[in-house]
């Protein structure tokens, strides 16, 4: 693997800024995370193509990374490549009904321009941090609502085979979950919505976020929930019944607030929120017999 030989040939990229080293929890939510050996930020399709291109010639692998909301990075960083997806990849669209959003587009930006539009059916977004890449990937929403449920098509880009265009029938999507490979990049998702007073479309999204408000730890970095819910059971209320609200390991520490929540106090480092995940994870495992598992996504770990 030739980081530098890929660094070189990625420096003279049209459309493209390359840097090395950078700190991932500048990129990250958690505030946590060590340096990217590169971090590209590509702002057109050319510029991908050849990025992707770059890395596979030089052995270096890569990861697309959108607003960090959902990763934990290792203290040590990443030796490969993180992508980020920029200008072209953040564009949005309208078309009566429907709405064709790049995946690098804000989810609070595309929810933010629905409700301009009087569109109806992503009011289930409004408050989740992230990008409508990782939104698609992980099926973002509420417990009740998700946006998959409002795709009509997503494309992706398979290297070295070019462009492919997913009918939402041919996905399966889950509880946190799509079978999109992760080998693919989503480039961008067109979804169906509907026709609304603004007046009401703003009602449901102002209750949505007062209720986030109230049940989530807003004000400290976190990557949202940790775990994801088992069935109908309510990770947060198995967590807080096993008295582990405000169990902490250096910076880390279990929400008092909700308690699937990890929050950084100041400081805290990657390992510190793995302790705390192993601890919460094997209380509830001795207490319930129920295996949670993770939600959140760790980068730079290793096998």
């Amino acid at each position: 693997m030739s980081v530098f030989n890929a660094y070189m040939a990625l420096s003279g990229a049209y459309d493209a800024d390359v840097s090395r080293n950078e700190r991932l929890s500048h990129h990250t939510t958690y505030r946590i995370g060590g340096p990217a050996a590169l971090f590209v930020t590509v702002n057109s399709y050319p510029a991908l193509l050849k990025t992707i291109e770059i890395l596979r010639k030089e052995g270096v692998e890569w990861v697309v990374l959108g607003k960090g909301s959902n990763i934990l990075a290792s203290d040590r960083g990443y030796e490969g490549c993180v992508i980020v997806l920029g200008r072209e990849f953040s564009r949005i669209a309208f078309n009566e009904s429907e709405v064709t959003a790049g995946a690098g587009a804000t989810l609070a930006r595309l929810v933010t321009d629905t409700l301009s539009h009087s569109l109806s059916g992503l009011e289930c977004l409004v408050g989740i941090p992230g990008t409508v890449g990782g939104a698609i990937s992980m099926d973002a929403g509420t417990r009740r609502e998700w946006i998959g449920s409002r795709v009509r098509d997503v494309v992706t880009l398979r290297p070295g085979e070019g462009l492919h265009r997913y009918a939402a029938s041919d996905i399966e999507w889950g509880y946190r979950y799509t079978n999109i490979p992760t080998s693919e990049i989503i480039l961008e998702a067109t979804l169906s919505l509907e026709e609304a007073e603004k007046a009401q479309v703003a009602e449901r999204m102002e209750a949505l976020v007062s209720r986030r408000r109230l049940r989530q730890p807003l004000g400290k970095p976190s990557c949202g929930s940790v775990f994801r819910n088992p069935g109908s059971r309510s990770v947060g209320q198995l967590v807080d019944s096993c008295g582990l609200k405000g169990y902490s390991v250096g910076g880390a520490c279990v929400s008092d607030v909700h308690a699937n929540f990890i929050v950084n106090e100041g400081g805290a480092r990657a390992a510190d929120v793995i302790a705390v995940m192993s601890h919460v994870h094997d209380t509830v495992l001795d207490r319930y017999g129920i295996d949670l598992v993770p939600e959140v996504k760790c980068l730079g770990f290793g096998a």
